[in-house]
């Protein structure tokens, strides 16, 4: 088996050639023929994520040793199982669902796995799918996504995912209703065509890369700003019946402060990006607002499900998505940090 590998965190992943591992228990080996690339690797590639107030969370508190093979955006053939996985759809492709936990405590007995408090991620605290074999835990983490160019499903496992998640936590709402994203990354491109294939209308995108513009109203924005001018806050708080719900994808001090700002009486925001920092809140002003402030991070087994049907129905837009070869996945890292990536870039193994 053939794998690019975190060797010494913040530094180029390295090939690493080992035997193809043999599935046990429940376990499904899985043959990789696509695997996005994630802003979050970067993150993780570095080896911690910043809490702000110069303090980090390490990955290897997390769970994390090295070295590991990264990619929680599987896709592929299943090859076999183990000897209690039962009947296996051997020989046919699926999307994998990463976000897997310990398999026993309520959290994931409720099949919100996502929440587990000792999480067995694909791609994090498990070898992914930056490889050309993946383990699978067990086979209902296989999701038929029969009909989807193969090249866009992958990242519907994160992306998608976490849009949708994120998306969900703002319903009901009337579909006119503002609705801002901060970002127009692959997430904040995503989050436009998530919600135009949910049925919603009125969408704006704060975005300091004005190149980005253009794509974010491809996919369905009505209006554009640059966060970092001045006037941006007042332009938000002046749109037409005023700012009910935010979707920070980068989750950064300034983009925080200036979701939570712009949203009208009773309005909500949810941070979903891992750019790290802090925010003060008065807790005066988030009572007599009534706003909700809520995090939101990935999203369940069953909610990928409904992002599948979603993109099989043909109401989600394809997002801009280009491949790389599995030996140009850290130059495409480098590219993400750097934010020079429209879209989304998908390995092909």
């Amino acid at each position: 088996m053939i794998s690019q590998d975190i060797v010494e965190w913040g530094k180029p992943l390295q090939q690493a050639v080992r035997e193809t591992p043999t599935p046990k228990g429940t376990e499904v080996l899985v043959k990789v023929k696509f695997c996005g690339v994630c802003h979050s690797d970067v993150h993780i590639r570095d080896g911690y994520f910043d809490l702000g107030g110069g303090r980090k969370f390490q990955m290897s508190e997390r769970g994390m040793r090295l070295p590991i093979t990264m990619g929680h955006e599987p896709f592929g053939t299943v090859l076999s199982g183990g000897p209690e996985a039962g009947e296996l759809p051997i020989g046919e492709d699926r999307l994998v669902y990463p976000w897997t936990g310990c398999g026993q405590c309520d959290r994931c007995l409720e099949g919100i796995d996502n929440w587990c408090p000792a999480p067995r991620y694909i791609g994090v605290q498990t070898a992914g799918g930056y490889a050309d074999h993946v383990v699978v835990p067990h086979s209902r983490y296989l999701i038929d996504a029969s009909g989807i160019d193969p090249r866009f499903a992958p990242i519907l496992a994160c992306s998608g995912l976490t849009t949708y998640s994120a998306a969900s936590k703002l319903m009901p709402c009337k579909p006119t209703d503002w609705i801002v994203i901060m970002g127009a990354g692959g997430l904040g491109l995503m989050a436009v065509a998530m919600l135009k294939a949910m049925g919603h209308e009125h969408i704006a995108v704060c975005e300091i890369d004005e190149s980005k513009w253009s794509a974010a109203r491809d996919m369905g924005a009505l209006e554009t700003f640059n966060p970092l001018h001045d006037d941006t806050q007042r332009k938000l708080q002046a749109l037409p019946g005023g700012v009910w719900g935010v979707i920070d994808l980068v989750g950064a001090q300034s983009t925080a402060n200036l979701g939570i700002a712009a949203l009208r009486k009773g309005g909500r925001y949810v941070v979903v990006g891992l750019f790290g920092g802090e925010i003060p809140v008065s807790l005066v002003t988030m009572a007599q607002r009534a706003i909700t402030i809520q995090g939101s991070y990935v999203g369940s087994l069953q909610e990928l499900r409904e992002v599948v049907v979603l993109a099989q129905s043909g109401k989600l837009k394809h997002i801009p998505t280009s491949t790389c070869s599995m030996d140009q996945i850290s130059d495409v890292l480098d590219r993400l940090k750097a934010g020079t990536v429209l879209g989304r870039v998908v390995a092909q193994v």
